[in-house]
């Protein structure tokens, strides 16, 4: 009965995380790479709370509700946490269920994904509220937006999977390769 309540609960705050009122962009051009923002967005977001430990992960969601969950740690494909799970950091985290269990799929520290990236071809800051600072004048497609949506990382027209995610390095995939990049 408990974790009949709890997933109740959570599926009451994922949809109305998903109700805001968001301007919509336009739709993606580079369709093979894009990601089809005409899905819902399954994302919920809030910052990571003081009662977080290795596999128990309090999420404080954006509308002030609390939320518990396990972190998937039988993923043996992808690991589940990518930048860590800070208190106090901003994150965004897919939810799905194992076993009848409501779990913590996908979580991603936006806070850790903030800050300035390079590579050799590329060097750009993401910073907080969706922008993308371009410092490279050679760049031919430079990313001037970021956003996660369904757990993907969107970088102007592209969408990537992310690998990993640490304090000093980045690292995507996409139909196009694997893109590494390292803090500045």
């Amino acid at each position: 009965m408990k974790n009949i309540c709890k997933f109740l609960f959570v599926i009451v705050i994922v949809a109305f995380a998903s109700c805001d009122n968001k301007k919509t962009e336009p739709a993606p051009q580079n369709v093979e790479d894009s990601l089809d923002i005409a899905d819902p967005d399954s994302t919920l977001y809030g910052i990571c709370g003081e009662g977080t430990s290795m596999h128990m992960l309090e999420l404080v969601t954006d509308d002030h509700g609390t939320v518990n969950l396990m972190v998937d740690i039988d993923d043996e494909e992808m690991e589940t946490v990518k930048g860590g799970l800070i208190a106090g950091d901003r994150l965004a985290l897919i939810i799905g269920v194992v076993n009848g269990d409501t779990i913590a799929r996908n979580v991603i520290n936006l806070t850790t994904l903030e800050g300035k990236w390079t590579s050799l071809d590329r060097n750009f800051e993401i910073v907080q509220g969706g922008e993308v600072l371009s410092t490279l004048q050679s760049e031919s497609n430079p990313y001037t937006s970021w956003k996660i949506h369904n757990g993907q990382l969107l970088l102007g027209r592209d969408s990537f999977d992310i690998l990993t995610l640490g304090a000093d390095s980045l690292e995507v995939e996409n139909s196009k390769g694997i893109f590494v990049y390292t803090r500045k």
